[in-house]
């Protein structure tokens, strides 16, 4: 059975031994970022910090909750979903894509019935101050909310949107949040919103569970409910409750929900931010304000939040992990429903949203080029600067895989393509950009200069025959030495068989 709230997933968590519970007073003043930058640098078990200093109503903190082990980083996840345990990487892919075909609509419940609602405070009682919202960077503008869903309203019709944007706390009624144009809900605020000088209604869910969470980080079509596919994700319908200022629904278990409405034509700064790179983004640019009405939470409130930049090179963070165990399995069944013959579309493994590997069939002359100009185009990948694509039987959550690949197959003459002056969008967070590139929101979609490629490293049926052996007589050989003695972690980052 999945875990359909936050604080069933941390007991998910704790009975794998996998939190690891912190009762001495913590500052939410880089100390608990401090702890979980560590945490996620030796691959340690989850911060639960306990006690927060100035925190009122016991809230607590939890440091990248989401975040999966090291070399398998959908284990967690899996079991969150109650899927089966010890899936390989591509059944575990299989397995989501199946659930994501089965969506369930949510349901919607009483206000006494919604934990969310336990404590309501309206108004000038509303205030952000209140909770232990963690300074994360040395550097960064402010205070963040950055492990949130945002709900958000389309204007002409009942569509109501879920997805994943940081909030830079202001004032007691204030935050900026990040809207890059060409997102989904940014392009809402924008082009809808903006133009019609209305404000936008919106909702923050903070600790909503694990299904809301990575449904709010997918690439969903527009007009196609969240909610139903995080009710597919845990096999049963999402709670849903109407909030108090406006009529949107938000999850009825989130720890956290604020109530708000995002200003036309208003602008705070927001950032700079320790982003997903690991590097300082900046400079401060304006973003949309978003104003609040109300503040709900449960007593006793869990705030996670993520450690961003912390999840490259060999370290995981909250983000990383879903980008490997959530938007990787959406993704490979959109380009499937787009046409493509994709066995498997993935994150690579030691950045966190930058470079994917794509496991396709060259259906035909041009397939890679014209999958290319869909992916860097589509708005759900604007992220995406680089893509290796390899054979269909390559495992691309294999990085020693798709290296080999890309040192067989890849001449750098005649494989490697650059978009170079083409018309491609960007997002402004990315580290090549200049600042005067990164100055405003609409920058994002600007159709100027990209750094966006991609390298063939299919085989082309040339593929030479390995001379150390098949995987089976591998595996034996490796039995062998555990049977004779030889302490078998030592074979860990031998992962070609497990992922």
């Amino acid at each position: 059975m999945a875990a359909r709230t936050f604080r069933e997933f941390l007991d998910v968590l704790e009975e794998g031994d996998e939190t690891n519970s912190i009762t001495d007073e913590i500052s939410w003043d880089l100390e608990a970022s401090a702890i979980t930058m560590l945490a996620n640098e030796f691959d340690d078990r989850i911060p639960v910090f306990e006690r927060i200093e100035s925190a009122i109503d016991g809230a607590r903190l939890v440091g990248d909750p989401y975040r999966g082990p090291r070399h398998r980083p959908w284990d967690r996840f899996a079991r969150a979903l109650g899927l089966e345990a010890g899936l390989s990487g591509p059944a575990y892919y299989e397995a989501v894509i199946d659930r994501l075909r089965s969506s369930h609509e949510p349901t919607v419940v009483e206000a006494s019935a919604a934990p969310c609602k336990e404590v309501v405070r309206t108004g000038d009682a509303a205030s952000l101050l209140e909770f232990p919202w963690p300074y994360i960077h040395q550097g960064d503008g402010g205070r963040y909310a950055n492990l949130a869903t945002l709900v958000a309203p389309d204007p002409d019709g009942d569509w109501e949107n879920w997805s994943h944007h940081r909030a830079m706390i202001h004032a007691a009624s204030q935050a900026s949040v990040l809207f890059l144009a060409g997102e989904q809900v940014p392009n809402l605020y924008y082009y809808e919103y903006e133009r019609r000088d209305e404000p936008m209604p919106v909702a923050l869910a903070i600790g909503a569970g694990p299904a809301v969470e990575a449904a709010s980080r997918m690439w969903i079509p527009v007009g196609r409910s969240e909610a139903a596919f995080a009710g597919g994700l845990q096999d049963a319908p999402v709670e849903l409750v109407e909030c108090e200022t406006n009529d949107l629904h938000v999850p009825a278990s989130a720890e956290v929900v604020v109530e708000g409405r995002v200003l036309p034509n208003e602008r705070l700064d927001e950032g700079p931010f320790g982003d997903y790179f690991g590097y300082m983004n900046g400079p401060r640019r304006s973003m949309p304000v978003l104003e609040v009405d109300a503040i709900t939470h449960r007593r006793a409130p869990y705030l996670p939040f993520c450690v961003e930049g912390s999840g490259v090179g060999y370290s995981r963070n909250s983000s990383s992990t879903f980008q490997t165990a959530a938007s990787g399995p959406d993704a490979t069944l959109g380009l499937r429903a787009a046409g493509f013959d994709v066995e498997m579309a993935v994150p690579w493994d030691f950045t966190s949203r930058t470079v994917w590997v794509i496991a396709i069939e060259r259906s035909y002359p041009g397939t890679l080029h014209e999958l290319a100009n869909f992916i860097f185009t589509t708005w759900g990948m604007l992220h995406i600067d680089f893509f290796v694509f390899v054979d269909a039987d390559v495992n691309p959550l294999d990085p020693r895989a798709a290296l080999e690949a890309i040192a067989l197959h890849a001449d750098p003459d005649r494989d490697f393509h650059q978009f170079g002056v083409e018309r491609m969008p960007k997002v402004p967070l990315n580290i090549y950009q200049t600042p005067d590139e990164k100055g405003s929101a609409t920058v994002g979609t600007s159709k100027s200069k990209t750094a966006k490629a991609y390298v063939d490293a299919l085989a082309d049926g040339s593929r030479p025959v390995q001379t150390i052996g098949d995987r089976a007589a591998r595996e034996r050989a490796r039995d062998l030495l555990v049977e004779a003695g030889v302490d078998e972690t030592i074979f860990e980052h031998d992962t070609g068989g497990d992922r």
